[in-house]
């Protein structure tokens, strides 16, 4: 008896986990809970900044990880793709996304431009946004004033200014 009581409590809670999950309550209505709130978080796409020794305060992505731009975009357009979007991945935004700014970065200067292999990159003052392989963690900032895969890559302030400087 204390084994089947156990199993329904389980039952009972699985069933409550797949409808928080699917956003629908028991009655087929729609859920207003800390589910509805993760679902809006993950149709957005979070760019904040960070203060990096000898270069500033900076723009970040939600992991805390540097985000640059390239010169041949020329403030317009995804030029880094195949091969370079390999070493330099564009911080893309999911279909339905919204770019949402959180620290110093200012949700005026956020925008989006098509990604010729698909999708759309995530832009701040016009600058298609990129994050780095190299910088494996949060604050790291190798690729700051690198020549590299056809130009150079640069770190933006808050307000959209390029930093040129070499960390």
């Amino acid at each position: 008896m204390h084994k089947l009581f156990q199993l329904a409590l389980v039952a009972t809670a699985a069933v409550m986990v797949l409808f928080a999950a699917t956003g629908t309550s028991a009655t087929g209505t729609s859920a207003s809970g800390p589910m509805t709130r993760l679902a809006k978080r993950a149709l957005s796409v979070r760019i904040s900044t960070r203060k990096l020794p000898k270069l500033g305060t900076v723009l970040v992505n939600s992991k805390g990880r540097t985000l640059y731009m390239f010169v041949p975009d020329k403030r317009m357009k995804v030029t880094c793709v195949r091969a370079c979007a390999a070493i330099w991945p564009p911080v893309k935004l999911p279909k339905g996304a919204k770019p949402v700014a959180s620290g110093q970065a200012k949700p005026s200067l956020l925008g989006s431009d098509r990604d010729p292999t698909g999708g759309r990159v995530v832009t701040y003052a016009h600058w298609p946004l990129y994050t780095y392989v190299a910088d494996t963690k949060a604050g790291s900032a190798k690729g700051q004033a690198l020549n590299l895969n056809g130009g150079l890559w640069y770190v933006l302030t808050p307000s959209g200014k390029v930093v040129r400087k070499k960390p």
